[in-house]
């Protein structure tokens, strides 16, 4: 006796053309792939459907941004960092090197400085970050002879903060298509698409999307759009962070986080103990810059409002600066120390607009050529 019945032996009932037989059905042969036929469908028409659809909902997404202020630009990746650090290796090892973190990054007009100087700087500072790693990297690179101008957030510097440190070594590493890659996006998408911003990108905007509110979850707000950057990486605050009363005091509270004390923070002794750590290592990098020839000078970019009483109250100059300069026996110039480099207008109190940069950078570059001319640096 069968073990089973299939529903086509049952009794009255028509067998289903359709119906897969099962084992069953077919004691000790093997169980047939089914095989089911493609409905006749005017594939072409589809086709033309999709893409435009997907071309309506891409239109939209970039319409959407556009209106809210986002204009296309070049996104401040490790490659983009990589294809101005391969400019001193070759041939421009006696260019200006500007280091630092956003500050210097957006403070300083590219274009401005090229019309006093008569040379366009290489601009390897990164936003976020310490710059020391980089610092280590051009001093021990021999074929760097020439000036480097090094800012010092002390938020970021005396903390040891180098979020960005990666960069360094993904130039070394860099791949045949990861080169391309970067060309191809410099050139074909990112000059053309606002939504290509990394801020704006879908991904990025359901993550920040908020949670409920969780006892004992301390909620943080990561930092948004801030700059604008050029293919050359040269950077200015975006203009909304100005305009926009909205967008500015997003901006300010973003930064508002990270002046509370966490239990995160590290102890006092503990800190003091990376500062101290800080400056010895830039004490070294900057000796083998200066045994070199390299003419290495120090500045505190401005900051103002709640930014610069943090950084009074956590970070005070006579130990932090003051002994940095001491420890180097390198030049610097404290924007504390000249009227010419204060009262600009830095809306989140720690970049400048774009108009107040240009203006700045020329400032800059006159106090360097009046007080730390080329006889003065090499002393």
């Amino acid at each position: 006796m069968r073990s089973s019945t299939s529903s086509s032996d049952r009794v009255g009932e028509v067998p289903d053309r359709y119906a897969r037989q099962t084992a069953a059905d077919r004691p000790g042969v093997a169980q047939p792939v089914p095989l089911r036929p493609v409905p006749a469908q005017p594939w072409g028409r589809i086709l033309i459907g999709a893409v435009l659809l997907l071309v309506l909902l891409v239109a939209g997404w970039e319409e959407y941004w556009r209106a809210y202020g986002v204009r296309p630009s070049i996104a401040n990746t490790y490659g983009l960092w990589a294809i101005q650090r391969r400019r001193i290796d070759a041939g421009e090892g006696d260019a200006t090197v500007l280091l630092g973190a956003s500050r210097l990054y957006f403070d300083i007009q590219l274009p401005v400085w090229e019309r006093l100087d008569g040379r366009r700087p290489i601009q390897l500072s990164f936003e976020g970050t310490s710059p020391l790693k980089a610092v280590e990297d051009l001093a021990a690179d021999p074929k760097f002879t020439g000036r480097v101008l090094i800012a010092v957030e002390p938020d970021l510097f005396f903390s040891g903060y180098e979020y960005r440190a990666g960069a360094i070594r993904y130039a070394l590493k860099e791949s045949p298509s990861q080169r391309i890659g970067q060309w191809l996006s410099m050139r074909l998408i990112e000059p053309y698409l606002a939504f290509d911003d990394p801020d704006y990108a879908l991904q990025t905007v359901l993550a920040r999307q908020p949670w409920p509110a969780r006892p004992g979850l301390r909620s943080s707000i990561r930092v948004r759009k801030l700059a604008e950057t050029e293919a050359d990486r040269n950077t200015h605050l975006w203009s909304k962070v100005d305009t926009d009363p909205e967008y500015r005091a997003l901006a300010r509270r973003i930064w508002q986080q990270e002046f509370v004390p966490t239990d995160d923070d590290p102890s006092p002794a503990e800190a003091l103990k990376v500062e101290k750590e800080q400056i010895e290592r830039m004490a070294k990098a900057v000796a083998q810059l200066r045994a070199r020839g390299v003419k290495v000078l120090f500045v505190r970019m401005p900051s103002t409002g709640a930014y610069l009483e943090f950084e009074k109250r956590y970070f005070p100059r006579a130990r932090t600066w003051d002994a940095l300069l001491t420890a180097s026996g390198a030049p610097g110039i404290h924007f504390e120390d000249y009227p010419e480099m204060q009262g600009y207008n830095l809306p989140e109190w720690s970049h400048m607009t774009r108009a107040e940069a240009e203006r700045f950078t020329a400032v800059l570059y006159r106090i360097i050529q009046r007080d730390f001319s080329r006889a003065k640096a090499a002393d």
